[in-house]
């Protein structure tokens, strides 16, 4: 049985690609990896197919045309995932910002402990966020509040993308129906799960932004997260959200 999949979407990568990967695979646990590539024009995509004469069974890639948008490169890993019978399934960034280490913890949450969904937490002990600007820090913060204050989720860090799905979360929710791709991809992600009655946790995270290579983030993809999130709280008003195992 398949049973951790990592799901790393890059676009110019090539100076975190390699090293995130082997530290990936250097973990206690086994974790096979799918790296989604939108096209790098900076050669990520053909360092990950140098790697795979290393991990020919554990290392896989998916190439894309062009950036099509942090979304959809999840929704096509996650049926990727589920067509090949993985348990469970990560969210995890190329840069670093995210720690391979803590995909145990993720891992255990969810096997161990029972959970659907555990989630990467920077906000459930204080702050743990490293080399942000306090305004970008405060953004993020205040970005929580506002989707809580919205949707009604308990989740201290909704915009969080370091995660673990079981199948069953990701077999349940419509991913077709997903709309958005940016920011608020991760938000209405969770908020569906919410709404499916799916057991959520945080496993408190530090988040370090990275050091190496260009960040993704835009003025324009927090504005989407924005609108988005009255979107959603609409949307769920004329929705069913009945779960096929019955609970």
């Amino acid at each position: 049985m398949k049973e951790n999949l990592v799901i790393i979407p890059t676009y110019n990568e090539i100076e975190n690609i390699e090293a995130i990967i082997r530290k990936v695979m250097s973990l206690d646990e086994d974790f096979d990896v799918l790296v989604i590539d939108d096209g790098s024009p900076d050669g990520t995509a053909q360092k990950i197919k140098e790697l795979q004469y290393e991990y020919p069974v554990t290392l896989h890639i998916n190439e894309r045309a062009g950036k099509l948008g942090l979304g959809t490169a999840y929704i096509h890993g996650f049926k990727w995932a589920l067509e090949r019978g993985y348990q469970f399934i990560y969210e995890m960034d190329a840069d670093f910002s995210h720690n391979p280490e803590d995909l145990v913890r993720l891992f255990k949450a969810c096997k161990v402990d029972g959970f659907d969904v555990a989630v990467g937490s920077r906000y459930i002990k204080g702050v743990n966020v490293v080399n942000w600007p306090i305004g970008r820090v405060l953004m993020s913060y205040f970005a929580g509040v506002y989707v809580r204050f919205i949707t009604g989720m308990k989740i201290m860090d909704p915009t969080a993308g370091f995660i673990c799905y079981r199948k069953e979360v990701l077999q349940t929710i419509p991913l077709d129906k997903i709309a958005f791709v940016g920011y608020a991809f991760q938000i209405e992600m969770k908020f569906n799960a919410v709404l499916y009655k799916f057991n959520i946790t945080e496993v408190p995270i530090i988040f370090t932004d990275r050091t190496k290579g260009v960040s993704k983030m835009s003025t324009k993809i927090f504005r989407e997260a924005v609108l988005g999130v009255i979107i959603m709280k609409i949307w769920s008003w004329f929705k069913s959200f009945k779960r096929v195992d019955g609970q």
